[in-house]
């Protein structure tokens, strides 16, 4: 730790980022090994962001509407640079850039992968655009099937998953040869997932013939899927929210990274799935991360990969004056947001050597602008505090270790045994 190592050779790393709505995978590989060096979950914060926007938005509306004290205003006096993004997408670009930049700094990184290419509908469905034939080699299919699977929460659309079967399948809602009536098409607009029972239950029966023949039935499962086909056919045109957060902030970030100066690869989810199902690892996004790309090694090692959740929490508010539910203020707060050298969100360590709370105690720190500060959940005096960690936006945990691996893995370190 003291001396340079002489003539060390670096290995080289390449970090992959999953980017998604709620939360991105992140993992750092070396690609000579296959070796999982780093892997982590941020989680965002874009809904509170969106919440907070509009419970703001709310209440300045409210106080125009009863012609009190109010800011004016502002629409053609507002001046925006080109590309910029609202509040709740652009937090997720900046959390996925603070940690490409962390990354940087511990780790000696040649290369990025993201990915980048989402499913295109209008390609699906209009398959005269040029470069559909993208979707028609190697990874057809993965695409279409990861969009629904995301668009019915992972579950059969018809039964909820309560037939018990884990399998899921794509089914068309308008049987391409149905006995009677139109026949559907294989557009997006058209396919459900559902598990093999229901799948074999509809065959090639129009909705409403379905939907027939399981009212008829005296069976609870099948009542069950008397009540889910209905919404089915409601949820089959709904645009999916997550899905279009990502889509929004998807290049913006690739513009981004590219600007780091390090080569950049993209990948799309189809490629991302592929190699997952190749390489028998389970669904999760730090996992999705490390299978990001086209130059994903043939074997991957990910049994001593140490998970860190990381969960974005802000650096506090910049409102200064609390309102009552009406938007009268009741509260200033001081312009300073920390006291005595701290601000909330610090980690610090409290020792009493007697009383009630006699002990260590650990945590983060809620500060008050008077030597009383919150530590779970009860005051503490400054005095008793030790600080160990300044609040950096984030919040961090571990899972501890990975305990998943590759069958195929297992079965060839069995071999070699």
């Amino acid at each position: 730790m003291k001396r340079e190592a002489a003539d060390a050779a670096m290995q080289p790393l390449r970090l992959k980022l999953d980017p998604g709505s709620k939360a991105t995978g992140i993992a750092v590989v070396n690609d000579a090994t296959g070796e999982a060096v780093f892997a982590g979950e941020v989680r965002h914060r874009g809904e509170q962001v969106k919440a907070k926007l509009s419970a703001c938005r709310a209440l300045r509306g409210a106080r125009r509407n009863r012609k009190t004290r109010h800011r004016a205003l502002r629409f053609l006096n507002r001046r925006r640079e080109d590309g910029r993004l609202p509040p709740s997408p652009e937090s997720r670009i900046a959390n996925v850039v603070t940690w490409v930049n962390r990354m940087r700094r511990y780790c000696p990184l040649e290369a990025i992968s993201m990915e980048l290419i989402k499913l295109d509908l209008q390609k699906m469905e209009s398959p005269e655009i040029q470069g559909v034939e993208c979707q028609q080699g190697t990874l057809f299919g993965y695409e279409a099937k990861e969009y629904l699977l995301e668009k019915f929460s992972r579950q059969c659309a018809c039964c909820r998953g309560e037939s018990g079967d884990s399998i899921l399948e794509v089914e068309h809602v308008m049987p391409r040869k149905p006995r009677l009536g139109p026949a559907g098409t294989d557009r997006v607009s058209n396919l459900v997932v559902a598990c093999r029972a229901c799948n074999e239950s509809k065959g090639n029966l129009q909705p409403g013939e379905w939907l027939e023949c399981l009212q008829a039935s005296t069976e609870l499962l099948y009542r069950t899927r008397t009540k889910n086909v209905p919404q089915v056919l409601q949820q089959l045109k709904q645009p999916l929210k997550d899905a279009a957060a990502v889509n929004a902030t998807r290049w913006a970030l690739y513009e981004r990274l590219k600007g780091l100066g390090l080569p950049l690869e993209a990948g799309s989810g189809g490629r991302t799935k592929y190699n997952r199902k190749k390489l028998d690892l389970p669904k999760a996004h730090w996992i999705d991360a490390v299978c990001v790309g086209a130059g994903t090694p043939e074997q991957i090692n990910i049994d001593k990969a140490v998970v860190l959740e990381i969960d974005a929490v802000g650096h506090g508010k910049r409102q200064r004056c609390g309102t009552d539910r009406h938007g009268f203020p009741i509260r200033h707060a001081p312009r300073s947001k920390t006291y005595l050298r701290c601000r909330t969100g610090d980690l610090a360590r409290a020792v009493f050597p007697k009383g009630k709370y006699a002990g260590t105690h650990a945590g983060r720190i809620a500060v008050r602008h008077r030597p009383s500060f919150k530590l779970n959940g009860f005051g503490v005096h400054p005095k008793y505090l030790r600080l160990l960690e300044k609040a950096d936006g984030y919040e961090y945990a571990q899972k501890g270790g990975s305990g998943v691996s590759s069958p195929r893995l297992k079965a060839e370190a069995s071999d070699a045994a």
